[in-house]
């Protein structure tokens, strides 16, 4: 939790009352990244809270447009799991450069069409590949090490992958809604503000939030994300 006296602390905000409170009655037990984020990915009313929270009007120092993506990486990060569950038990290489290269390609066209800078979509796909595969080969490890996952998985493409897709589509709304932001001096600390404020709200074990920290890694223009949390 970030003092009340730390230079990094920020007035209560809009951000609060959307996407940390439809969350908050949830996650109240102490739990690991990694569950926090499974259980994210069932909920409907996380993405309905979400789509409510990107329609309003923002004002001057509302990070809002923070909070959104930060929920909504998370939620992909969710996704990691099924995925690495399939590959698992079908002996399949976490890295699918093809599947890699075609998303990159779709991400290209449709930033162009929602006006948001190519080469920027470009580099938070990436960072979203590669937190996804960090989680992916966190699992392999401890996998080969202890007991494999039980059960069958969830079908990767007729189940997973759609929600992928889906997914592809918000963070792109999303994106839209952090480009006026990304260029100011402060993001990176604005950015490291709303994360912590979400990983006190989920309460998930902070030593594992490397993949997310990865995935938002270029959100500012700057680069990287303020020491906060």
């Amino acid at each position: 939790m970030i003092a009340s006296g730390s230079p990094y602390a920020r007035p209560a905000r809009h951000t609060l009352s959307c996407g940390f409170l439809a969350l908050a009655p949830v996650f109240m037990l102490r739990y690991s990244l990694l569950q926090v984020l499974r259980a994210m990915a069932s909920m409907a009313a996380f993405v309905i809270a979400i789509a409510a929270c990107s329609s309003t009007a923002l004002a001057d120092g509302d990070d809002t447009p923070f909070t959104n993506l930060i929920a909504l990486s998370s939620q992909r990060l969710a996704l990691a799991e099924p995925v690495a569950r399939w590959k698992w038990a079908h002996h399949e290489p976490i890295t699918d450069q093809p599947r890699e290269a075609a998303l990159l390609a779709v991400i290209d066209s449709r930033a162009k069409s929602a006006g948001i800078d190519p080469a920027f979509a470009q580099l938070f796909f990436r960072d979203q590949i590669e937190a996804s595969k960090d989680v992916q080969n966190a699992l392999f490890d401890n996998w080969r090490k202890s007991r494999a996952p039980e059960g069958t998985p969830p079908d990767l493409s007729h189940d997973t992958r759609p929600k992928l897709d889906s997914l592809t589509n918000t963070l792109l709304s999303a994106l839209a809604g952090v480009e006026p932001l990304r260029h100011a001096d402060d993001c990176p600390l604005r950015l490291a503000d709303s994360i912590a404020r979400w990983k006190h709200l989920t309460r998930y074990d902070s030593a594992q939030n490397a993949p997310l920290t990865r995935a938002l890694s270029h959100v500012c223009a700057s680069g990287g994300v303020g020491a906060v949390g």
